[in-house]
């Protein structure tokens, strides 16, 4: 799916990037912990996030993102916009909650990714 399909079901606005909207979106990553986006997340994903600070954009980077959606109608500080502009960083505002839009996602077959390294965290015995 395209960055254009996933603005249409977060109904997200896209404040950095408009020109990127084509980009190909193949995973959803979902985290506050930008720590566990570097450990775990594959590169060409979209990150869900509650972080507005410039971290998160560069976090992208390091780890390859496709792009960054913030969650709860979140505005992303002015370090954070300039930040995404110089390194291509597409940015959304989504006003729905991190579960409401990891549903949405879910519901409309975006996969979401589980590195194979943490599957033993999620494994019951």
């Amino acid at each position: 799916m395209d960055l254009k399909g996933i603005q249409d079901i977060l109904n997200a606005k896209v404040i950095i990037g408009a020109g990127s909207l084509g980009k190909e979106i193949n995973f959803v990553y979902s985290s506050d912990l930008m720590s566990d986006v570097l450990a775990f997340v594959k590169p060409g994903a979209l990150l869900l996030t509650a972080l507005t600070n410039s971290q998160v954009v560069r976090t992208a980077e390091i780890a390859d993102l496709s792009a960054v959606c913030f969650v709860c109608g979140k505005e992303p500080q002015e370090d954070t916009l300039k930040l995404a502009g110089e390194s291509g960083i597409p940015l959304l505002i989504t006003n729905l909650t991190m579960y409401e839009a990891c549903g949405l996602l879910f519901k409309e077959g975006v996969s979401h990714h589980i590195n194979s390294d943490i599957k033993w965290i999620l494994k019951k015995d």
